[in-house]
């Protein structure tokens, strides 16, 4: 049923979508034996198991690890298993509902609209140095650096120090892929120590010298009665540096590479900018940056027959339940006017992703801005994937204007 499931090959990471065909057309749920979890490949089943508490991110809320039958992370990883540990994305009651409440502030609609402005002015100005150049690498030269700026700001990262921040980043994401290696776990570990060493010190500042921004104001709510550590504030920080970036980034780079290899859509949508909204919602879900959301099973449940146990792991396949034809019409045809579209890009449930608002602005205005100063954007070579498949993005994107 899922020889063909294979997340450590390069053609699969490439294309992985007709093996979701094979696994939804073969069942509901299915164990993968190389990690010991149950694929779940349909979009009815995955968006309701994002919403069911019977299933965790974590399970020390309610179990030790031998309780859970489950041997705890190596004593070397700690700093990893930490700073990820105490993270929004890895809690749930009562410690998630607390955090999350304080950090949602930062993240209304009134307050991302009040971040237009400066969006679309980074934005415009990334674009014009890169059309003024002729092309170059687009990942590297707009899709990165737009999001990380964005994010860093809102947080009051100095502009001298964003650098620092994707490499962090992406070798603590590592530990997000399937069965990683010792020398993926060194890598997230030393980034671990150093992200929270310089977001200590950060910190530090901030409560010396308060300023417009998430770490100050987390800081404050901390002084007024908020129960809020400051290794919750740590690692809140990193999640949102992290998570917002990773998915902005894949989107914008593979969003442009499925326009490429669809230039009747593309033609479409550079006539009728219009469709741009619609455009970004069908981009999300035709080729997903995050295929694959992990949660534990914490009372036994039941899959079209299939009892999965308190103890097991789901693999909830969001790029293939974005893809799945009982949901969409012609799931595996890019259609930018596409209206009806549910897709689980960003999850749903307690950890429907908080940065959803911010991800679709930053990808209108990159968009938007190419569209306009560069009409004729045409890929320059087929670009290649990198091997990480949970968190799935290209090694760069060469274009020219």
């Amino acid at each position: 049923m899922h020889v063909s499931f294979d997340p450590w090959s390069p053609a699969f990471v490439a294309d992985p979508y007709p093996a979701y065909a094979a696994l939804r057309a073969a069942g509901r749920a299915h164990r993968f034996e190389p990690t010991g979890q149950w694929l779940i490949p349909h979009h009815a089943d995955v968006s309701a198991l994002l919403r069911d508490r019977r299933l965790g991110r974590t399970y020390l809320h309610r179990f030790s690890h031998e309780e859970f039958g489950r041997t705890p992370p190596p004593a070397a990883h700690e700093p990893f298993t930490t700073l990820n540990g105490q993270g929004l994305l890895d809690l749930e009651a009562p410690d998630h509902p607390r955090i999350r409440r304080l950090v949602s502030k930062a993240f209304t609609p009134r307050t991302v609209e009040n971040l237009a402005p400066t969006v679309r002015r980074l934005a415009a100005g990334l674009v014009d140095a890169f059309v003024a150049k002729g092309g170059g690498d687009l990942l590297a030269e707009i899709a990165e650096p737009l999001p990380v700026a964005v994010i860093a700001a809102m947080l009051g990262v100095p502009e001298a120090d964003r650098g620092l921040l994707r490499p962090w980043s992406a070798a603590i994401c590592g530990m997000f892929e399937l069965n990683p290696s010792e020398e993926t776990a060194a890598a997230a570990v030393r980034a671990s120590t150093d992200f929270s060493a310089y977001l200590r010190g950060l910190i530090a500042e901030r409560r010396a010298d308060p300023g417009d921004d998430l770490i100050s104001a987390l800081i404050a709510a901390h002084d007024e009665g908020e129960r809020l550590t400051e290794q919750e504030m740590v690692s809140t920080c990193v999640l949102l540096l992290n998570a917002g970036h990773e998915a902005t980034v894949n989107t914008t780079a593979g969003g442009w590479r499925t326009l490429f290899h669809h230039p009747e859509q593309l033609a479409a949508l550079r006539a009728d900018p219009a469709l741009l909204p619609t455009a970004i919602e069908e981009l999300l879900r035709y080729d997903t940056p995050l295929q694959m959301f992990e949660r534990w099973v914490l009372d036994d449940i039941e899959i079209g027959g299939q009892v999965i146990r308190r103890g097991e792991e789901v693999a909830l396949l969001f790029g293939s339940a974005n893809r799945d034809p009982e949901r969409f019409a012609r799931p595996d045809t890019l259609d930018l006017s596409r209206t009806d579209n549910p897709h689980i890009t960003f999850g749903a449930g307690i950890h429907f992703c908080l940065g959803a608002p911010l991800a679709r602005l930053e990808l209108a205005a990159s968009f938007g801005e190419l569209l306009r100063k560069a009409p004729a954007l045409r890929l320059a070579e087929e670009p290649a994937w990198q091997p990480g498949y949970v968190i799935r993005g290209l090694k760069e994107l060469l274009v020219e204007v």
